[in-house]
């Protein structure tokens, strides 16, 4: 491990896999390449499973090994700050949460991130579930959260811990250097799609709303950037759909690849189940795209319905299909809309933003005397 930089409050990153395809693994590249490193030194713990390649046993075997595994590298670099990017999923939640008792043990002040998941479902209206995450919510020093919607429902829960609002950014410089798209309305809409090939990111009601649209004469075609677990099934609907000619499989974009294939397009489509604050919808906005997206996770915070694209409801293939047909019949509207999209993100989801929002939050939670974890869980 390298050496130490002792002229900087160190603080230690944990999430999964840099390399790993997630927005949580941007968040921390985000943050590791930002400002933040000029403050304050930054490492990278990996936790979870993403990015890694491990059997079943191999799997169970970190599990129980990684709370001594994060106690000792604690204790080898005494950061000031663990910083825990997680979900209100099963297993990572219970995971972190033994993590984050690690750390308060060892002294560290401790600041929760939660990317996804929504707490109500997480609790799921079990009384004894809600009681027991209620008393480990407590726990971190605090809680950050991406949406309006979650600041309302943590501070519900326990109002008594220090909850702040955070959403993602990005570095907007690369995008806003892309060319407005100029509409032209005897070309089909192209339409594109940015992420992980998943059941839960409403892919296979954007095939059928596509096979909707074109049936009503909607001239679209849809390139799908990503790979995943779904991507054989999503191929095999195409061609039971008849959409041969108007879906196209990019696979995994990056970097100027990605710049290129966002260049090309009209709309960005993102019709997910669930979300945090997604860094594909901040990219396609920064360059321009108008959206139809589903008012999940932090969304609706971003984009605003008519201002910015269209909203359409979660699992609803007929109402992403009239939102196509819109968004083809109403191409005059989308250069000002695209324009709208960009200045939202410059103005509200830069990099900047982020950097000032967590080294302020650092900065503050290293001013507050240290309380005892075990203390405060017994509250």
């Amino acid at each position: 491990m390298p050496a130490c930089d002792q002229s900087r409050p160190r603080v230690l990153l944990l999430g999964p896999g840099l390399e790993a395809v997630s927005g949580v693994s941007s968040h921390l590249q985000s943050l590791l390449r930002s400002a933040l490193g000029e403050r304050y030194e930054l490492r990278h713990f990996q936790s979870g499973s993403e990015g890694r390649r491990e059997s079943s046993p191999g799997r169970l075997l970190r599990l129980l090994v990684s709370p001594l595994a994060l106690w000792g590298t604690i204790r080898s670099l005494r950061p000031a700050v663990v910083h825990f990017n997680t979900s209100m999923k099963r297993g990572a939640f219970w995971r972190d949460m033994i993590y984050v008792l690690v750390a308060r043990l060892n002294g560290a002040k401790t600041l929760f991130q939660v990317h996804g998941g929504a707490l109500e479902s997480f609790v799921d209206g079990n009384r004894l579930k809600q009681l027991a995450v209620c008393r480990l919510l407590r726990l971190p020093d605090v809680i950050v959260v991406l949406s309006e919607r979650e600041l309302t429902a943590y501070r519900r829960l326990v109002p008594q811990q220090n909850i702040r609002l955070i959403p993602n950014a990005i570095d907007i410089t690369a995008f806003l250097n892309l060319p407005l798209r100029r509409y032209v309305a005897s070309r089909p809409l192209e339409l594109i799609y940015l992420g992980r090939l998943a059941r839960e990111k409403g892919l296979h009601e954007l095939l059928q709303a596509m096979a909707i649209a074109r049936s009503h004469g909607a001239q679209a075609h849809l390139s799908i950037v990503g790979s995943g677990a779904e991507e054989a099934r999503l191929k095999q609907a195409v061609d039971r759909l008849h959409l041969a000619t108007a879906v196209t499989f990019a696979g995994a974009a990056f970097g100027v690849a990605k710049l290129e294939l966002l260049a090309r397009a009209d709309v960005m489509v993102l019709p997910s189940y669930s979300e945090g604050l997604p860094y594909s919808l901040l990219e396609g906005m920064a360059a321009g795209k108008p959206v139809i997206v589903t008012p999940v996770g932090a969304i609706p915070d971003v984009v605003t319905a008519g201002v910015h694209g269209l909203l359409v409801p979660p699992r609803d293939a007929a109402a992403l299909a009239v939102a196509i047909v819109a968004m083809t019949a109403g191409r005059a509207t989308l250069e000002a809309t695209g324009t709208a999209c960009r200045q939202r993100v410059a103005s509200q989801y830069s990099l900047e933003h982020l950097v000032r929002n967590f080294s302020s939050l650092y900065q503050e939670l290293m001013a507050v005397p240290e309380i005892q974890g075990s203390a405060r869980f017994a509250e």
